[in-house]
């Protein structure tokens, strides 16, 4: 007799929910499938013939090392360098501030084990980054949404007024996953105040802040707030996603509780990796080939938007984002992007449900569009198979 596995599952495992992106994914290797569903990086920005120089000459001067495990905080080379660059924006660190992640992901991971009990509250944007959300609910937080324009003081009194004061608050401020859109200096400086007159930490996750193409760069919120944000960042979109290379910069006391938590998780990041990345930023390849990637990415999202404007029926709206990777779109009320997301698949061209990012169960008419995985041909034509499918889910 086969066993009960169900019957055997702990509490976090029976919350734990499969990721809709990642099963999208699949679709994305169909011959004739256009693909707005990932938030893939272009594997036109990967830096193939730098990082073979830089392989080599890690494998040569240093292989013995870097092909070992390493320590649990991560490759003190490569921690200098993010210290250089970060003091750059503002923040006044050294490297034992750092702890290198597999990945932002691990990141949200560890910061949920470090600080949920079942039932405690964490606050986040509404919508917000799907990963996160996943990671919340699997250690069965209390998830509260706040949508642009509400107040965060007013949604925070409430919830301490009932007992529920938030452990923390976690935003994406540059370039919004799945929104698009950037928090200004007054909100920045909202969010901060609610937390320090209720004591609550804030996570700012800055995977996309680097990736602008215009407007107004507003400072990091760990410049404004160094003892009480948790800032995440990644390597994924702006340099090679499969290094899984993240970090988590935050006060010494509380990446000491990362370091102890990570050590239960997979013990260190994979350390060549972190010895060619580590190399390569000191090489200046890092910001050269960033330069490039922003003006690819750039005009991706400007001929996004222009086929956009062409060729959507009345009634679509979108966000027009200065950065990132992603478009926010918006069917009129009553409309259901699952039911377009049928009819899509049969036009073979691919995007997110944007219901999945909302905590509250809303969101049934908005999908996440990504521009930056998709070659310009097929950012076009799969422009047309979209409109053309919301056209067909009108006349229903």
């Amino acid at each position: 007799m086969a066993i009960d596995v169900q019957s055997i599952l702990s509490e976090s495992a029976k919350s734990m929910k499969a990721s809709e992106i990642r099963a999208l994914l699949k679709y994305a290797n169909h011959p004739e499938m256009i693909s707005f569903a990932g938030g893939m990086p272009s594997p036109d920005t990967f830096p193939i013939e730098e990082l073979k120089e830089i392989m080599m000459e890690v494998l040569t001067t240093e292989g013995r090392k870097a092909l070992q495990y390493g320590t649990t905080d991560g490759n003190e080379v490569l921690r200098e360098e993010l210290v250089k660059r970060y003091n750059k924006q503002g923040l006044n660190i050294t490297k034992e501030n750092i702890i290198i992640t597999t990945a932002s992901q691990q990141a949200i991971d560890l910061t949920t084990r470090i600080f949920i009990n079942p039932g405690d509250t964490i606050m986040c944007e509404l919508p917000s980054y799907l990963g996160a959300l996943q990671s919340f609910t699997a250690y069965r937080a209390n998830v509260v949404g706040v949508k642009a324009g509400e107040s965060w003081e007013e949604k925070t009194r409430e919830l301490v007024e009932a007992g529920k004061k938030p452990k923390f608050i976690y935003v994406i401020p540059d370039f919004q996953n799945p929104a698009g859109t950037t928090m200004n200096l007054e909100q920045r400086k909202e969010i901060l105040a609610v937390a320090k007159k209720y004591d609550i930490l804030v996570v700012e996750d800055v995977p996309y802040r680097e990736i602008r193409f215009m407007g107004q760069e507003y400072p990091l919120l760990s410049s404004m707030d160094s003892e009480r944000v948790i800032l995440f960042g990644t390597f994924s979109k702006t340099f090679v996603p499969s290094f899984r290379i993240g970090w988590v910069i935050a006060p010494k006391e509380i990446v000491e509780k990362y370091n102890i938590a990570k050590q239960s998780a997979d013990l260190c990041t994979p350390w060549f990796d972190q010895a060619v990345a580590a190399k390569y930023m000191q090489k200046g390849y890092y910001e050269t080939n960033l330069k490039k990637t922003i003006e690819l990415y750039r005009g991706k999202r400007n001929l996004m938007i222009e086929c956009f404007h062409k060729y959507m029926p009345e009634g679509v709206t979108w966000t027009e984002p200065e950065g990132g990777l992603f478009l926010f779109v918006q069917l009129p009320e009553g409309y259901n992007s699952r039911d377009l997301f049928k009819i899509a698949m049969e036009k073979h061209v691919a995007f997110v449900v944007g219901d999945v990012f909302f905590c509250d169960g809303k969101g049934q008419n908005t999908m996440r569009i990504n521009f930056s995985f998709m070659s310009d041909e097929k950012i076009i034509e799969g422009v047309k198979r979209l409109a053309d499918s919301i056209r067909e889910l009108f006349k229903k």
